[in-house]
């Protein structure tokens, strides 16, 4: 009847056009100094596309939107409806951060509860579209701009201050949800005229209302019981007041207890689960007159106690200063409280013929085809519940020989949300608890080795896969060159801003090279001829890393005329390079320690590069510039007596026997090297057309490290460029 009576005010769409400017058309002001904000609208798909023009047509049609030419501009996204609809939604989260904050609270929902008290009549309104009955000021519509393939659009509306003269009286504002509550009948009438529909719809939440299990409304003027209980885990607790029904339950706390609070004992827990009680429940108890009841006889006695620890002492202080209250005892039988905090137990014969009608089905099939269970009895099994349970103590069924009822118990232990992918051994244990078959631990071994899931997501607690692979030492010097690029230095005298390093795989000899960052691989070559070429010879081959200038087409094209062969380090791996990463090291020493002015690098190149060549070095005890000539360098500290020239036959036959010295001694480091290496790695063979993962840290994966699959694949190996490193088919054809 109030419907019918007041049908203006119920329509089943909102009127088209805007409603009249009111006192509190909706603002937005924005910081000082603010810029218009734009967002760039993401990719959507065509069911999304389709969504965004009707719901653009609707809301031309009624006034809400029109076109925009503002600077402001916020994205669209969609979220799913309950009955498989979109909602749209504009993404005002810049625009947001840099408006003047409005302080209005979120209503809280227990105060809401308790203003209720005392009410017997309600109804309730769910605006439509509330939210686009409140007109935009006219100054600020640019501001709520959204954009679309279809053009830029902006809002013209987008509700407390209406109903303050009633608010904490007979209405309460949720949002876009408004209450009407009354005590009585007659004033509800005249808050709000009933109708049938609605008054069915009283008759009905009556019902649920008055249908345990429930919970009654805190009414102050009445004395409160306080039930707690304590566990090793967990406090918890039960409000209740006396009503003419009997003592109704109010409300309910529990806690889990932090790692510290575990470790209290008994006496203490139970006091906690007290003080926790009061501190929730202040907004009731606080002058109140408070019955606790506990479980724990010793606590009757607490205050008469004559020794107390700190904690005691603060939480005794905490409660008598605030509270009127009185301790009694109870048994833990009859504390209500005891059921919160005592953890649930289930049994396996329940969970198989009730929780789970295919395992039901798959172990009536196993039992009827497993020969084992065919016989007419079996001493160590009774039957429970259509399942045969051992005669152990422990209640644990006794899983047929039936793969996929196996299989589907394994799955369950490992594969759902209530299981975790855990590792063999706690996957085992976990099914021994309630079931038993041979070869238990042998079968889920089996599955879990093959769980994609597992391998990608958990990082591997194994040792590095692949033995140390050292590289060979050439027959002479300049034969095998490594180099690299130096980057990050300060500008030189001449604008250079890196160094090109080339390193001697032999004799370690070294050629550093000013050039500037930008350089190009045509300049890189051209370096290369002029420092290493010129002096050296062509090399027969290069290792260096991935740099784009050294994997280039002309740099290809260049050495490849020379036959000159080319070895990429592998990526993420510095290992491959290690020689020049190590010279690199020490010229950079050799720059800090010499160089004054860090400014003066590259005046001080070549003497840096004459004091690294002159150093013996480690691995051939040798310096790098008498492996190459076969006589020291003269230097401030050399004799002035002159060492009589060698004949040439005696010359080449020292440098064949220095050199050949060199490599033996670099071939002892790489066995060393070895062996150390080989100790914290474990070998593993690969080979084509095996399915691997691959290892995602230096991926890029868009996501927190934490949450980061530890691998990605499988993919299937292509073809083992060395016996540790592979190439994969990353693309499906």
């Amino acid at each position: 009847m109030v419907i019918r009576k007041h049908a203006d005010i119920f329509p089943d769409d909102l009127p088209a056009g805007l409603p009249p400017k009111r006192d509190h058309d909706h603002k937005i002001e924005l910081e000082p100094g603010a810029q218009p904000t734009v967002r760039t609208q993401w990719r959507l798909t065509q069911p999304e596309l389709d969504e965004i023009r009707r719901q653009l047509d609707y809301l031309l049609e009624k006034g809400l939107v029109r076109p925009s030419t503002s600077p402001f501009a916020a994205p669209i996204l969609f979220t799913p409806k309950k009955d498989g609809g979109l909602q749209m939604c504009i993404d005002y989260r810049a625009l947001n951060r840099v408006t003047i904050k409005s302080r209005y609270p979120i209503p809280h929902a227990d105060e809401r509860i308790d203003q209720i008290r005392g009410a017997k009549f309600f109804s309730k309104f769910d605006l439509r579209g509330g939210y686009h009955q409140i007109r935009v000021n006219e100054a600020d519509c640019s501001k709520m701009v959204f954009r679309t393939r279809y053009g830029r659009y902006e809002y013209t509306l987008t509700m407390n201050e209406v109903f303050r003269p009633l608010l904490d009286k007979c209405v309460i504002v949720y949002l876009d949800n408004i209450l009407i509550y009354s005590t009585t009948r007659e004033q509800h009438l005249k808050d709000l005229e009933a109708g049938g529909e609605q008054q069915a719809a009283f008759k009905q939440l009556k019902i649920f209302l008055t249908t345990p299990p429930v919970v009654r409304i805190a009414d102050p003027p009445r004395p409160f019981e306080l039930i707690t209980d304590g566990s090793d885990l967990d406090v918890g607790a039960v409000l209740l007041q006396e009503f003419s029904e009997g003592l109704q339950p109010i409300t309910y706390e529990l806690r889990k207890l932090n790692s510290a609070e575990q470790s209290y004992p008994v006496h203490d827990k139970e006091l906690l689960a007290i003080v926790h009680a009061f501190k929730v429940w202040r907004c009731y108890l606080t002058g109140a007159d408070v019955k606790v009841r506990i479980d724990h006889k010793s606590l009757q006695f607490i205050r008469a106690q004559p020794t107390l620890n700190p904690r005691q002492i603060c939480w005794l202080d905490y409660l008598e200063s605030n509270f009127h209250y009185r301790v009694t005892y109870r048994r833990g039988v009859s504390n209500i409280a005891d059921t919160l905090t005592r953890p649930s137990v289930h049994t396996a014969a329940v969970l198989i013929t009730q929780a789970n009608p295919l395992i039901t089905g798959l172990f009536t099939h196993g039992y009827n085809t497993d020969p084992f269970f065919t016989t007419s009895s079996h001493p160590r099994l009774t039957v429970k519940q259509g399942a045969y349970d051992l005669k152990s103590g422990t209640n644990r069924i006794w899983v047929p020989a039936y793969r996929t009822l196996r299989e589907q118990l394994i799955q369950e232990a490992n594969d759902s949300n209530f299981s975790g992918h855990y590792v063999i051994d706690k996957t085992a244990k976990l099914l021994n608890r309630n079931y038993y078959w041979h070869d238990l631990p042998t079968d889920v071994q089996l599955y879990i080795t093959s769980c994609a899931t597992s391998q990608r997501m958990k990082s591997s607690r194994l040792r590095p896969a692949g033995l140390l692979q050292p590289l060979e030492p050439p027959s002479r010097s300049w034969q095998l060159v490594m180099m690299d690029f130096v980057t990050g230095m300060p500008a030189g005298s001449f604008d250079n801003d890196a160094i090109l390093v080339v390193v001697d795989r032999l004799t370690k000899m070294a050629h550093f090279a000013a050039c500037k960052t930008t350089i190009t691989d045509g300049q890189t070559a051209k370096q290369f001829l002029t420092n290493i070429v010129r002096l050296h010879s062509i090399p027969s081959a290069i290792i260096s890393d991935r740099d784009p200038r050294l994997t280039s087409n002309f740099w290809t094209k260049t050495w490849q005329q020379y036959g000159t062969r080319l070895h990429l380090s592998t990526a993420y791996h510095l290992q491959s390079d290690g020689q020049t990463e190590r010279t690199n090291q020490t010229m950079e020493q050799l720059i800090r320690t010499t160089c004054i002015d860090p400014a003066q690098w590259e005046d001080s190149l070549p003497l840096i590069e004459s004091a690294y060549n002159n150093a013996p070095s480690a691995t051939t005890t040798q310096s790098p510039f008498f492996l190459n000539y076969v006589i020291d360098p003269t230097t401030p500290l050399s004799p002035t007596i002159e060492n009589p020239a060698p004949r040439s036959h005696q010359f080449v036959e020292n440098l064949r026997q220095s050199q050949q010295k060199a490599a033996v001694a670099i071939l002892k480091a790489n066995q060393r090297a070895k062996q150390q290496a080989d100790r914290r790695r474990r070998d593993l063979t690969l080979v084509p057309g095996q399915l691997v993962l691959l290892d995602t840290r230096n991926l890029g994966i868009p996501l927190p490290n934490k949450l980061r699959p530890r691998f990605c694949g499988p993919f299937r190996i292509l073809c083992m460029v060395t016996p540790v490193t592979a190439q994969l088919q990353l693309l499906v054809d």
